[in-house]
Parts: C-alpha cells; sequence; structure tokens
C-alpha cells in the first residue's frame, strides 16, 4: 500500500485533535484520500462511510467525540468529491460510472487501515449514500465486527417525481450524452448549504452546526460539490433495487433514522431493519438527516446508541456477559 502525507484543512481555532491525512490510489488508479484520528491506547478503530458531497474535515467533530470514547477513527473522500479525484471535467456534480466502483475504494481504505496498523476490531458507521456503498461491502465480507448506519440510502426520496419517471428521465440524459450533468432538482453547480436557508434546511436542526458546515463551504469551496448528475441517479435507484432484494449479512447492526427524513427513503430502511436479524432500529423524533450534525439531545442519544452497540459487539467477541 502506497500511502503519501495528503492536506487536511483545520480551522485556527478548532479544538478537535489534529487528523493524519494521506493520499492513495485504488486497483483502477483513483486518487483517493483518507483522515484518521488516533486515540490513546485505542482498542478499536471506526471506519466511517461519508454521504454524498461530503469530504473528511466535516466529521472531525464526530472524530473528536469518538476519540475521546477511546476509539480511533478513519474517514475517507469517496471518488468524485471532497478531495479525492473529480471524474469528469466538471468538477461540480457529483458523478459515477458505476456503483460498483466506489467497492475499489472500500478496498484501498481498508487496505490503508491495515497498513497504518488500526487497532482491531473495526466498527464501521456509515452515513447516507455511504450506508450504500457501506451494505454492499458488508455483503462483500468487509471485516468489521459491528456496522452503524445513519440514515441510510437504501432507497431515495424522489417524491414527488415518482421512482419509474425518475429512472425514464436519467437514462434519456444519458442517450443524449448529458448523463453527467447535474439533474434536475438535485442542485445544479451550487453548494446546498450555501444556497438553501437554514429554516428550510433538510439536514439538521441544529443552528450551530449548520453554521459550520457554511463556514467550511465558504472557506474550503474546493470540498464542495453540486447535484448528482444523471448517471450518478440512474446508478443509485439501481443500486437500490439491487440491495433491496439481497439477504442482511450476519453482523449486530444499529440504524438510525429521524421523523423528519426527507432525502433517502425511510420506509426502505424500516423494511431492511424489520428482516435483518440482531437490528435495532433507533427512530429520532424531530430528526432531519444528519443525526451526528443534530441539536444537541439528538446526537447524545445517538453517541449512546453506537457506543453501546459498539461495546457490546466487543464484549460478545470476547466471550464477556454485557448488559448494554
Amino acid at each position: 500500500m502506497n500511502l503519501s502525507p495528503a492536506p487536511f484543512h483545520q480551522f485556527a481555532d478548532g479544538r478537535e485533535h489534529p487528523a493524519e491525512a494521506y493520499w492513495l490510489r485504488s486497483d483502477d488508479d483513483v486518487r483517493l484520500r483518507v483522515a484518521m484520528w488516533r486515540a490513546k491506547d485505542a482498542d478499536a478503530t471506526v471506519l466511517l462511510f461519508p454521504g454524498r458531497t461530503e469530504y473528511v474535515e466535516k466529521y472531525a467533530p464526530v472524530a473528536e467525540v469518538l476519540v475521546q470514547n477511546g476509539l480511533a477513527v478513519m474517514a475517507i473522500d469517496w471518488r468524485g468529491q471532497g478531495m479525492a479525484d473529480r471524474l469528469q471535467d466538471d468538477p461540480r456534480p457529483g458523478h459515477i460510472d458505476e456503483f460498483v466502483q466506489y467497492q475499489l475504494d472500500v478496498v484501498a481504505m481498508i487496505e490503508a487501515a491495515a497498513a497504518l496498523e488500526l487497532p482491531e476490531p473495526w466498527h464501521l458507521l456509515a452515513h447516507s449514500m455511504g450506508g450504500s456503498i457501506g451494505l454492499a461491502a458488508l455483503l462483500n465480507g468487509m471485516p468489521v465486527e459491528t456496522a452503524t448506519f445513519s440514515a441510510p440510502m437504501w432507497g431515495i426520496n424522489h417524491a414527488p417525481m415518482p421512482r419509474g419517471v425518475a429512472i425514464g428521465i436519467s437514462r434519456l440524459a444519458a442517450r443524449l450524452g448529458r448523463g453527467g450533468r447535474a439533474a434536475f432538482g438535485t442542485g445544479g453547480d451550487g453548494t446546498y448549504v450555501l444556497d438553501e436557508p437554514f429554516r428550510n434546511n433538510m439536514l439538521t436542526g441544529n443552528a450551530e452546526a449548520w453554521g459550520r458546515m457554511i463556514h467550511e463551504a465558504d472557506a474550503w469551496p474546493e470540498l464542495t460539490l453540486g447535484g448528482a448528475s444523471y448517471r450518478w441517479v440512474n446508478q443509485a435507484l439501481a443500486e437500490s433495487q439491487r440491495l433491496a432484494a439481497e439477504p442482511s449479512p450476519d453482523i449486530p447492526m444499529l440504524v438510525t433514522l429521524g421523523s423528519r427524513e426527507l432525502i433517502v427513503s425511510a420506509s426502505a430502511i424500516r423494511a431492511r431493519a424489520a428482516e435483518w436479524p440482531g437490528c435495532d432500529l433507533l427512530e429520532l423524533e424531530g430528526g432531519h438527516h444528519e443525526v451526528m450534525f443534530e441539536i444537541p439531545d439528538l446526537q447524545a442519544r445517538f453517541y449512546e446508541a453506537f457506543l453501546s452497540h459498539v461495546r457490546h459487539g466487543q464484549d460478545h467477541r470476547h466471550g464477556v456477559a454485557s448488559g448494554a
């Protein structure tokens, strides 16, 4: 595994533990970036899969909480976003040719975690699009002890446009040679947190967290991403349909869903949770799409459930009775 130092942006007044960042390359030669936060005497590692449009710097506050609880953390910039290679000449649309290509990023991340000797066991924490990538990775045998999903993209809330219409439009755009353009209704070339007022946003009810997102987007515009390309939409819908037909892996799973979820399909999450043995579904009244950046009370409920889930999984691994 060839790793080289990469930049990591941090505010001058930031209180979080500093991250180590590295460049790495996937097997198809796409340059990716990972960030790693080490914890003193850590006895496990969280592999953090961000969502669409996100970048590793966004998760510095999350990593801080986990590091304070004795967990090392590694997060990734997926291909096509953050500081990873963009996949077409226009860097603004979030684009992918085939969703399976994200699995090459997962393999590179696992190899990097091993090369950097991050403590085992490893635990998956995946948000939104990362939840789709994460479920596929688990089905491929990803070596983690537990899995936690925050509003996973196991289906997309494309209301008021019916799913069939969305698929048809994305296919037509591809045939017309416009598959790489931002799909109608996904945000165009803009940056969501800069274009949308807080009162209308679908991500969080936490004004402080929203302000930090604005500060990041304003300070580091090269990390941001616009709307999803027609090709990405087509591939995301196809992947959601494929995953829905797959059985759930035999691994302890926690999944969170906010009552104000408007981006991913709540019904798809509940359907998967209902048939996943050993699943805990944490439904959060008043929660939006991003529970890790929600109001303090909802954040606290998430972290309590997540840390209990991780420790409970490790206790079982070592044959220790747990009351979690």
